[in-house]
């Protein structure tokens, strides 16, 4: 069993999901180039943070016409497993995979720190370890992760139980604290924390690990 890791001109965090993945876990990793639409032997993908292609129209706005994303819409409706992180979650939501929109944190100010998470949704295997009401803790580096959408979709977010991760003390303005939701039928998940930046007990902690382990589950 394999992942890839998508690289589009702009990423800065591809080689850490790697590390995390394959140095702390085992779980052999290949990077996805943004041109390729061969996504053969892979069961789950992972579109990692940084910058795509600059951020220079909107984040995740140009990177969504990558090639290899046309193939990441058929592997996701196969019901194989896609995790977007931070620049990853603005491709999904820029993609229409999941609803809503990325903006400027609150404070227009870029924030890296540690932040406590509620976990919410028991519904899929995403968080492996974790229930529902558990408090977990990761990092997070965005100057645009304010999560906003309709009334309605929040609406639906909360029906559908696809509200993954809350924020405990909201850093970014996001409607509703949400830090992370799934598509509808779970096997999408985007978030603006950084799991794979907390897969060693010595370096950022243990809480990552599960997430990337949900990959293979």
């Amino acid at each position: 069993m394999a992942i890839g890791v998508v690289v589009f001109p702009g990423s800065n965090c591809d080689r850490d999901v790697r590390w995390a993945s394959e140095g702390c876990l085992g779980i052999p990793t290949r990077f996805l180039w943004h041109e390729t639409r061969d996504l053969s032997g892979l069961d789950a993908i992972v579109l990692p943070g940084g910058f795509s292609y600059g951020d220079y129209l909107r984040c995740g706005a140009i990177a969504r016409f990558a090639p290899v994303l046309e193939s990441l819409i058929e592997f996701i409706d196969q019901g194989r497993k896609v995790l977007g992180i931070c620049n990853g979650f603005q491709v999904l939501t820029e993609l229409g995979i999941l609803p809503g929109a990325l903006t400027r944190n609150q404070d227009l100010n870029f924030i890296c720190k540690s932040v406590q998470l509620n976990v919410v949704s028991g519904r899929t295997s995403w968080i492996k370890g974790h229930q529902s009401g558990d408090l977990i803790s990761l990092p997070i580096a965005h100057g645009e992760g304010r999560y906003q959408c309709s009334n309605e979709t929040l609406q639906m977010l909360q029906d559908e139980d696809s509200i993954v991760l809350r924020y405990k003390n909201n850093p970014n303005g996001s409607v509703g604290d949400i830090a992370g939701i799934t598509n509808t039928a779970g096997n999408v998940l985007g978030l603006m924390p950084h799991p794979e930046r907390a897969c060693d007990p010595i370096i950022g902690g243990i809480d990552g690990r599960g997430i990337l382990q949900a990959l293979l589950d």
